[in-house]
């Protein structure tokens, strides 16, 4: 049985993999979270008690607590998931989107190599070290195109800039060290157990609550979006057979525009819970001032992941967003705890 260490497994897309991978079987997790904002230890509730599931409190900017993981645990793999993620976030605090995702990437990749460097044999041959990261540290493209593995970056938030120094400092890494990495540039996540400040769970927990759904700008901003656990399928898949030192971009090859997303989730609702007032949810919509900086397209060429490796999505977009629909709405309960901040409380006596 392999050990991997994950960084971030109480986050959305991390604790979906996290969940999967053990539902797979064959692997033990050893799940290193700082429990920030978005770290929900509610998400991992199916797993506790599981002897494969290890939950370790703190940062991978914690050089002593990561070292003590690594010389005890043994991990096969190191991925990293760990960051501080929302642009709105890192417009009005970036210093804690560099602490995280630079400095927190750098302490572990210095970690991760001096542990690689005292392996032997098929340990060391066959260690990796998978690096998640976001299509976002390309920038924006016009109406056509799409983002590829050698597109020059070009961020424009703080966070896209601190993601795209934590990709540069896997590169410099595997070239100056040899550390084995690989780099996953993915498109918008979407599925259960995502904090309710990004778009879709945001529209459907205001949706059902009545309230105004806010849409930015005029809506038209394009995004690729990529079903959760596609996405999982994608990372085990470079990380089974990716090439040592490569980047690999992962996409839904479903790009739809903010406002096509809001009303498809509007529709769904409807259907499975329609207003009192016989009204539809689109009258809830309130187009709202643009971000700052506001990039106005992506999309991802995933041809390389699929030509390579053999990974082809499962979840077209109608079929995906059923399914998330379906899932917070039979989750309300999860979803509460986060609004009404108690999920906080209670994860922070859990992890005493």
């Amino acid at each position: 049985m392999q050990t991997w260490l994950v960084t971030g497994g109480a986050g959305f897309i991390g604790g979906n993999f996290v969940l999967d991978a053990l539902v797979r079987g064959g692997v033990r997790i050893v799940n290193l979270d700082a429990l920030t904002y978005a770290g929900n230890l509610d998400t991992l509730s199916s797993v506790t008690g599981d002897p494969n599931h290890l939950f370790a409190h703190g940062s991978i900017g914690d050089r002593a607590l990561v070292g003590k993981l690594l010389r005890e645990h043994r991990p096969t793999a190191i991925i990293n998931f760990a960051a501080e993620s929302h642009v709105d976030r890192s417009i009005d605090g970036p210093a804690a989107f560099v602490e995280t995702n630079v400095v927190g990437t750098l302490a572990l990749l210095e970690c991760a190599r001096d542990y690689w460097r005292e392996l032997e044999g098929p340990a060391r041959e066959g260690f990796r070290f998978l690096h998640v990261s976001t299509d976002e540290v390309y920038g924006s493209l016009g109406d056509t195109g799409a983002f590829t593995e050698t597109t020059p970056y070009a961020p424009n938030s703080p966070y896209s800039a601190s993601k795209a120094a934590s990709d540069h400092l896997v590169r410099a890494f595997h070239h100056t060290y040899g550390l084995p990495t690989l780099t996953t540039n993915c498109s918008n996540n979407y599925g259960p157990f995502q904090f309710p400040e990004k778009l879709i769970p945001l529209i459907i927990a205001r949706a059902v609550a009545g309230e105004p759904l806010p849409v930015y700008g005029d809506g038209m901003n394009v995004r690729d979006w990529l079903f959760v656990l596609d996405h999982c399928s994608a990372i085990r898949t470079v990380l089974e057979r990716g090439r040592i030192g490569e980047v690999y971009n992962v996409g839904g090859e479903a790009e739809k525009p903010n406002i096509e997303v809001v009303k498809t989730l509007c529709a769904l609702i409807d259907q499975r819970r329609p207003r009192s007032d016989g009204q539809p949810r689109e009258s809830q919509i309130s187009f709202v001032k643009d971000r700052p900086g506001h990039d106005r397209r992506y999309a991802i060429d995933c041809s390389k992941l699929k030509r390579e490796l053999g990974w082809t999505q499962s979840v077209d977009f109608a079929a995906g967003m059923e399914k998330t629909v379906d899932w917070y709405l039979g989750h309300q309960d999860w979803v509460q705890k986060i609004l009404d901040g108690s999920y906080r409380l209670e994860r922070l006596g859990s992890a005493a």
